[in-house]
């Protein structure tokens, strides 16, 4: 249970508290050093499942920790941006993207209770998806020009269409089980 991808994933959990210190620090640079744990963050995530099938480490407990402590940092960045900027068209795609995490994550045990897990697995496009969403989270927490926030909005904005998509993707993936009368 204790190994390198387990300790990364345990790491990304400890950042989240001082990301949000220095988020919301009077220190001029606080949003900057916010940004870049984010950064390191959005790194340990891809190095840890790397890691993990690399060095044949893959455990039940990383495959249950590491989306939860995705989900959480981006939950917290989410909350985060939405408080800054305190706009409807901020809220509505964060809205959207922390919807999306609640019902594919509860799709995701249904279809497990039902043994048909792989038909939800992550796909491509969850992927980019997340991609457009670190993106756009990484820009709109680091704030540091009118330029870099503009990308960050239109960033949002993709990600927040990836989402959508990528729902619908799995949606239908799981359809079949979902739609049928009985267990």
């Amino acid at each position: 249970m204790l190994n390198i991808p387990n300790l990364l994933t345990g790491f990304r959990l400890f950042l989240i508290p001082i990301f949000v210190f220095f988020y919301f620090s009077p220190f001029n640079w606080g949003e900057l050093i916010a940004a870049f744990l984010f950064l390191t963050a959005g790194i340990t995530d891809y190095l840890d499942g790397y890691l993990a099938r690399k060095l044949d480490q893959q455990t039940a407990f990383g495959a249950f920790l590491d989306p939860v402590a995705d989900k959480i940092m981006v939950a917290v960045a989410l909350v985060m941006i939405v408080e800054h900027y305190a706009v409807i068209w901020i809220t509505i795609p964060a809205m959207v993207m922390i919807c999306r995490e609640i019902i594919i994550s509860a799709l995701r045990e249904w279809m497990a209770e039902l043994g048909e897990r792989s038909s939800v697995a992550v796909s491509w496009i969850g992927k980019v998806k997340t991609v457009a969403q670190m993106t756009a989270l990484f820009l709109l927490i680091w704030q540091h020009s009118i330029v870099m926030e503009w990308l960050g909005f239109i960033a949002l904005y993709i990600a927040t269409g990836l989402t959508l998509w990528s729902m619908v993707v799995y949606l239908r993936a799981a359809w079949p089980a979902l739609s049928k009368n009985s267990l």
